[in-house]
């Protein structure tokens, strides 16, 4: 605890030498830190919500909010980006000391989002025992990332999808390069399935009023709940709430690990607008290869 105190202590020195200034931006990264702000009623136009012909609300479309929920949505349809509005602490590069000035220049390390990240009033908190091991991943990020081994983000860390295609039964989230297909008939777990290990898990759902709530089971251990050492156990369980209104969809994850988390960890709601523009996709991501991994001498991450 020493350490993260530490840390705490520095970020706030940097704060200060730096210059502290709150700016609007978005935040790809779907972890701790980013608080977004709701829409007001009054900020979008009042727009029926589509049903399914079971009266439920239908949630297919393309949704933004993830930065990159298709090609070409926002310039060429003439819609507004609709990624998340998040207020977020920009402060100069990590290794400026309190005594240097100017400090406010790009150098060949910039803001560290992990570093930075601490301050975040909502952060996972882990048992004592293990915030070494957290503050050890955080530490080598570069070497013990699973996104830096080619891994699945795996769920939540994946965030919302890209595009959701709904009917009666189930729901298919599609990301870019990955996909989940999901039953809604609100039956439970099998027995077999919740017992694997995998990236996503085993997910089924069910509606809550006009709210989806999707509960997934069986996960591995190899995923990140979000950059910055995060780590989770085989026995985490996750509940995702997706609520559409007109246009809007609100995306809620908890996630629960008895076994390393002091308690459940409410992540940030995310705000999604729907991507009008029929032309809008999901570009082809290149193939991973972890072939520079074993390449990687620094710490410092860009």
């Amino acid at each position: 605890m020493k350490l993260l105190d530490f840390r705490f202590g520095f970020v706030a020195v940097v704060a200060v030498a730096s210059g502290l200034v709150l700016a609007h931006g978005a935040r790809a990264q779907n972890g701790a830190g980013a608080s977004a702000q709701k829409p007001s009623a009054s900020s979008s136009p009042s727009v029926e919500t589509p049903r399914l012909p079971n009266g439920k609300p239908d949630l297919s479309g393309m949704w933004g909010g993830r930065g990159n929920a298709g090609e070409g949505d926002a310039e060429e349809s003439g819609v507004p980006d609709p990624g998340n509005v998040v207020i977020q602490a920009v402060i100069g590069a990590r290794r400026c000391a309190p005594n240097e000035s100017p400090c406010d220049t790009q150098t060949n390390q910039p803001i560290d989002g992990e570093f930075t990240d601490r301050i975040a009033p909502n952060r996972p908190l882990y048992k004592p025992e293990y915030w070494d091991k957290v503050q050890d991943l955080d530490y080598n990020t570069n070497f013990k990332d699973p996104i830096m081994q080619c891994q699945s983000l795996g769920v939540p860390r994946i965030g919302p999808p890209i595009k959701i295609m709904a009917t009666a039964k189930e729901v298919v989230f599609l990301y870019s390069g990955e996909f989940r297909i999901i039953p809604t008939d609100g039956r439970a777990h099998d027995p077999e399935r919740a017992q694997d290990v995998t990236f996503d898990g085993d997910s089924v759902g069910k509606w809550d009023g006009d709210t989806l709530v999707i509960d997934s089971v069986g996960f591995n251990d190899l995923t990140w709940l979000a950059a910055g050492g995060y780590f989770h156990s085989d026995l985490m369980h996750v509940i995702e709430k997706l609520h559409r209104d007109g246009n809007t969809m609100t995306y809620d994850v908890t996630v629960d690990d008895p076994q390393v988390l002091l308690h459940p960890w409410v992540m940030n709601q995310r705000v999604l607008k729907l991507n009008p523009n029929p032309k809008a996709t999901i570009t082809e991501e290149a193939p991973c290869r972890d072939t520079d991994l074993g390449n990687v001498s620094i710490r410092i991450r860009h």
